[in-house]
């Protein structure tokens, strides 16, 4: 459900380990002026205060009160209760805090923490990458409806949510679609986030242009080497994101034989997609070879790239016909080609989150209500 055209205000953060930055939503719109304050992770009482005095702030300038406070934070934790558990980038939290509890307390209103990967895979299955696909498929006239996605962010680290028929799926200890600690397919003791990641695509352009880590360029100067828009190494930055696609095709083509939804691609990393998406999606594509000699395919579905021109057309036209219904007259439409599309998000990862964090207060005060 879109709450686009809503007056009710909800309060949000961002929580970093640096800074806390904090705003205000109404009808899926930022009204106020980002505000920022230093995180203070080494200090428990310190950062408290200072959620505390942003969420005052913000609610010093708007004419309403806010219905409900609902934002982002690092885990592990326990997000349906609002506890926070031993965060590595905010050390003071270890042992277990109870933050949503303490700002009910406080603020008198709801109080709804998510995990940033949720909330963007929420934000772009309400208002980005789903109904968009969705709208085409509907202007084709075609018989296939989307109604589940997977989300994943490549940026500090890799995460993820998932996305069922328009619930975001929460699971029984708030670790779900938590696709980072994915076993990685190149580096078989490491995790998949050892490569999708910044620090990932670092380590492997360090690696290949035979430099140190420390002077190594940002991603978006690897980016631009390896489109050959700067001067660098271009063989060690194309090299980096194919890395990248490989072990991130694998673990999202794992992921999708669960979810069997389309897959949206947000975070920092996401806009280098041209030196990775079309690797990536041919990754979820290899074959199995099995014992026999013979080739299996990789899913039951076909991967397309929806930032295709040409992907994105069959994707959309897929294989249409008509069949009878038996011992009738009636003819109904079919598509039996099965598929799920992989895109960059719509929204933009921040849009996506803020939309899908004022859409799950809302709705969770709505069922309330009911």
């Amino acid at each position: 459900m879109r709450y686009d055209g809503d007056d009710r205000v909800v309060l949000t953060l961002d929580a970093g380990g640096t800074n806390l930055v904090f705003s205000a939503i109404k009808g899926e719109k930022q009204i106020v002026k980002p505000m920022s304050l230093r995180s203070r992770g080494d200090n428990l009482e310190l950062i408290l205060k200072s959620i505390v005095d942003g969420f005052n702030k913000v609610q010093a300038e708007l004419a309403e009160k806010a219905a409900a406070i609902s934002f982002c934070f690092p885990g592990p934790a326990d997000y349906e209760r609002g506890i926070i558990g031993d965060l590595v980038n905010l050390p003071c939290f270890r042992g277990g805090i109870a933050l949503g509890p303490m700002l009910e307390d406080i603020f008198q209103i709801p109080v709804f923490i998510n995990n940033d990967g949720d909330l963007f895979a929420y934000g772009e299955a309400i208002a980005g990458l789903l109904p968009e696909i969705n709208g085409l498929l509907k202007s084709q006239k075609s018989p296939k409806k989307y109604q589940n996605l997977l989300g994943a962010t490549f940026g500090t680290g890799f995460g993820g949510g998932i996305v069922t028929r328009g619930n975001l799926l929460r699971g029984d200890n708030s670790a779900q679609g938590e696709i980072n600690r994915m076993r990685n397919a190149l580096y078989d003791e490491c995790t998949v986030e050892e490569s999708v990641s910044i620090r990932g695509v670092e380590r492997v352009y360090s690696r290949e242009a035979g430099i140190s880590i420390t002077e190594c360029p940002s991603p978006k100067e690897i980016f631009d080497i390896g489109l050959g828009k700067r001067r660098g190494c271009k063989k060690a930055a194309v090299r980096a994101f194919d890395e990248l696609a490989r072990v991130a095709g694998e673990a999202l083509a794992a992921a999708v034989t669960l979810v069997d939804g389309l897959v949206v691609i947000g975070g920092g990393l996401s806009r280098a997609y041209p030196l990775f998406l079309q690797n990536m999606v041919d990754q979820m594509n290899k074959k199995y070879k099995t014992m026999a000699g013979s080739f299996l395919e990789h899913l039951e579905v076909e991967v397309f790239n929806l930032n295709s021109e040409d992907d994105r057309k069959r994707f959309v036209e897929g294989n249409p016909r008509e069949i009878t219904v038996p011992f009738s007259h009636r003819k109904i439409k079919y598509d039996p080609l099965k598929r799920v599309g992989v895109g960059i998000s719509k929204l933009g990862t921040m849009r996506a989150v803020s939309i899908g964090a004022y859409t799950f207060a809302l709705s969770r005060l709505d069922m309330d209500v009911k």
